[in-house]
């Protein structure tokens, strides 16, 4: 399948697709004239303007008082690229990397950005390749758009850096050769239009709320199995209580729980007890909100996708070049603090849930779940490393956006971080993920313990798919294959 890069707006939905499907990209020939117009308006431009342009016939940052001669325009374009190539640390998701080169294809082809034809279509061509620069996690203050990652990422276009090519880690060189890709000789501002933009932090936004959109769905149905197994009341879930308090995600969220428990033998029992803890009674109010932040977030992600970041921006149609700030990162540092407190919400509720399955209280299931305790130590440790990942969201969740440090001699005198907040947001993510697995498993287990009762349709289809992967526990085992047996059945698995 090919996806042709257009103006038209990107959406997850296609971006999904895209991920998913190992789609191939290319340019539609409305974005081919777009660049192509917009390249050779700026190259009369240089011809022709008297007065300095910043970054391109100027220095960078505050070198943007000194002069370049056009004998040197070209070079100074490559020394940006290679002299920002600072991002250290772990290298980042090879799915991250293929949304930054999909993501930074579809900005420069919007034409406001000056490039090359041929520079796209090389960042194209080393994505059908899956020849996905190696760029590290460290170094983007998320301000003059993501420069450090940026520069890692497109080291390759000039033959230098590294790459990751079937699985290992290679010389940039050495695979370009492979294919034949000569370097490219940077043209005027075209550094810059790579390394100015917010790609690498819209990027991990993306990867973060793919990954989101399928954990409310799972919250909603392993808080429908831990309420089941706990004996809960349905109560708490009706409409009426809804409607008196109408959030979309609390609403949405206490719809979904009735619709999944529909033939539920569970609810058809006489409860005993008139009330449950807040985890359990508070599922619409707490999975709802966390459902309207995403929604939230992710028509803000939506919109920056879709934007031209980069600096200065061409508006051919108006005779402009605006040296402006649509590179700073304010934007999106915001709403992926916003987006990690979000899910580190679903994962603190989901954790006292899994509490309430062990702790014996109903008197329905066993203490720590197990039929032989003592001897057996059943699920006590899970809900330990569910309890220090809970933990481990706390501390991660501080706000980046409310920190600055100025850079590039004051002229950078605010930044936003958001670089860091896009980092700490996968990881709270993927935390998150481990953490409704943890209550699955015990979910799971508590059910299966009040047998021959049975669950809805939907759940007993659910837990039968789960228990081809995670058996029944008769007795100790070691558990932490299946704490990553059960996230991997979250994060790869498809329920709608």
């Amino acid at each position: 399948m090919v996806h042709y890069i257009s103006p038209a707006s990107l959406t997850f939905e296609v971006i999904d697709n895209i991920l998913k499907k190992d789609c191939k990209l290319a340019l539609s020939e409305e974005s081919k004239k777009r660049i192509n117009d917009c390249k050779a308006y700026l190259d009369h431009k240089i011809e022709t303007s008297a007065k300095p342009l910043y970054g391109i016939t100027t220095g960078f940052g505050s070198l943007c008082k000194i002069s370049i001669s056009k004998e040197d325009l070209s070079q100074l374009q490559a020394n940006l690229v290679m002299s920002h190539a600072c991002s250290v640390g772990t290298p980042i998701h090879t799915d991250i990397v293929r949304l930054m080169l999909l993501l930074k294809a579809h900005a420069l082809s919007l034409g406001k950005s000056g490039v090359q034809l041929a520079t796209v279509e090389r960042i194209i061509d080393m994505f059908n390749h899956n020849v996905l620069p190696v760029v590290r996690e460290l170094g983007s203050l998320g301000a003059s758009g993501d420069l450090a990652p940026l520069a890692n990422l497109f080291l390759p276009l000039i033959g230098e850096g590294e790459v990751w090519y079937k699985g290992k880690i290679c010389d940039a060189k050495e695979i370009n050769a492979k294919f034949g890709w000569a370097p490219i000789a940077l043209g005027a501002k075209e550094g810059l239009a790579l390394l100015n933009g917010t790609q690498f932090m819209s990027s991990h936004a993306v990867y973060a709320l793919l990954k989101a959109f399928k954990i409310v769905k799972y919250a909603d149905i392993i808080g429908a199995l831990s309420l089941e197994a706990y004996d809960g009341r349905i109560d708490p879930f009706l409409p009426q209580i809804q409607e008196a308090r109408p959030h979309p995600g609390q609403i949405e969220t206490a719809h979904n729980i009735r619709t999944l428990l529909e033939g539920s033998e569970f609810q058809q029992k006489e409860k005993v007890r008139v009330q449950d803890p807040y985890s359990f009674r508070c599922i619409p109010q707490v999975h709802g909100a966390s459902k309207d932040s995403i929604m939230y977030v992710a028509s803000v992600v939506a919109r920056e996708i879709n934007s031209v970041t980069d600096n200065p921006t061409i508006f051919m149609e108006d005779d402009l070049i605006i040296s402006g700030g649509n590179f700073h990162g304010q934007p999106l540092a915001l709403v992926m603090d916003f987006l990690s407190i979000a899910l580190a919400e679903l994962g603190s509720i989901s954790e006292r849930r899994t509490y309430r399955l062990i702790s014996g209280d109903r008197g329905n299931i066993p203490e720590f779940l197990v039929a032989n305790p003592g001897l057996n130590s059943g699920f006590m440790i899970p809900q330990y490393a569910a309890a220090a990942i809970v933990s481990q969201n706390k501390q991660l969740c501080t706000p980046c956006s409310v920190d600055s440090i100025p850079s590039s001699n004051e002229q950078e005198d605010h930044v936003s971080m958001g670089g860091n907040a896009a980092t700490k947001t996968v990881k709270v993510t993927e935390n998150v993920e481990r953490i409704l697995a943890i209550e699955l498993m015990n979910a799971a287990q508590a059910i299966d313990m009040q047998r021959p009762v049975k669950t809805s349709p939907y759940l007993e289809n659910f837990l039968k798919e789960f228990r081809k992967i995670v058996p029944f526990n008769s007795q100790d085992r070691v558990m932490y294959k299946d704490i990553d047996a059960a996230t991997n059945f979250l994060r790869f698995g498809d329920f709608e």
